[in-house]
């Protein structure tokens, strides 16, 4: 194979844009000699004719016209690469893969990648669904760069492999059947709740979510029915079946139909659920997203945590409070 030494293919355009040695040498800031001996190197390891004598100038040879012509592909090609490497540099192109739990990506997720297709279309995406652990040993092993989980199945603050980025108190609403007796109660606080039957999952992180915030209000759950699902605690409250904690991510990311805190309460009651925000009590569930130390100044990832905090806002307007671990 011919050897195409860019320098000297870069020499010979030059020399087909100015006509001569002496132009293309002032052009280059080199000498004379020193243009004719790369362009006699570069015919040597091509095997062909580059230049033929014309008069007192030099022409150029069929040979030196079909070599340029795919020197000219190669050049507009590093070009491109070079746009695209810079790009990447200042965060505008490359690959972010992130790991997230199933109701963070509809509420956080999507709106993140729906902002940076706008301003920053050459930027791109992947989404994994993944629960906490899962996430965060895809994380450690490379598989993914960013993950989103709950504060409360994340590894700590102290745990050096990662950094972490609190991103949205996740408030806790409680759905109940839209008959209930307490479905209107003015000032209705979760221990009111204490003898009800609930609905939450038989493990994993929702149960420990509902017991601890349960248990925080002074009572132990009576567990009536186990779900994860949303759509399945959804319709078996609005069967009178029993009450259940519905954070608001995952009402906004589709359960029960809505799309915030109003809207959502409106389509509730149409669905047969009264939705209820314990306003005294604010239960929260805290929202985290982590990426292997180091890695957080990556300019690309950098753009990624921002849409999804610029996600949180916008999901929590009366806790805009972003903070970093």
């Amino acid at each position: 194979m011919a050897d195409w030494d860019l320098k000297k293919l870069h020499i010979l355009r030059t020399l087909q844009e100015r006509g001569t040695v002496t132009a293309t040498a002032e052009a280059l800031h080199m000498t004379p000699s020193a243009v004719s001996q790369q362009l006699t190197g570069l015919a040597r390891a091509l095997g062909v004719t580059l230049l033929e004598a014309h008069g007192r100038r030099v022409r150029l040879t069929d040979a030196a016209q079909l070599v340029l012509r795919h020197a000219e592909a190669v050049f507009a090609e590093l070009e491109r690469a070079d746009a695209e490497l810079l790009g990447h540099l200042r965060g505008e192109a490359g690959q972010v893969r992130v790991g997230a739990f199933a109701t963070a990506i509809p509420a956080l997720v999507v709106p993140a990648v729906q902002e940076l297709r706008r301003s920053h279309p050459g930027l791109s995406v992947v989404v994994r669904e993944a629960e906490a652990e899962a996430a965060y040993e895809l994380l450690a092993h490379g598989s993914v760069d960013l993950a989103l989980s709950l504060a409360a199945h994340a590894p700590t603050p102290r745990d050096p492999r990662f950094s972490r980025v609190s991103l949205l108190a996740d408030p806790l609403d409680v759905a109940l059947p839209a008959g209930h007796r307490l479905a209107a109660a003015p000032g209705l606080r979760l221990a009111d709740l204490a003898d009800e039957p609930w609905i939450f999952g038989s493990s994993g992180p929702w149960s420990q979510i509902t017991t601890t915030v349960c248990e925080s209000a002074g009572f132990v759950p009576e567990q009536a029915h186990a779900a994860a699902d949303w759509s399945a605690i959804w319709a078996m409250v609005a069967a009178g079946m029993g009450v259940a904690l519905v954070p608001r991510m995952a009402m906004a990311g589709g359960v029960g139909g809505g799309a915030g805190e109003g809207r959502a309460r409106e389509e509730a009651a149409a669905g047969g659920v009264a939705l209820r925000v314990l306003r005294a009590d604010r239960p929260r569930r805290h929202v985290i997203a982590a990426v292997r130390r180091g890695a957080e100044g990556a300019p690309g990832l950098a753009r990624v945590l921002a849409a999804l905090r610029q996600a949180a806002v916008a999901q929590a307007p009366e806790d805009p409070t972003v903070q970093t671990d």
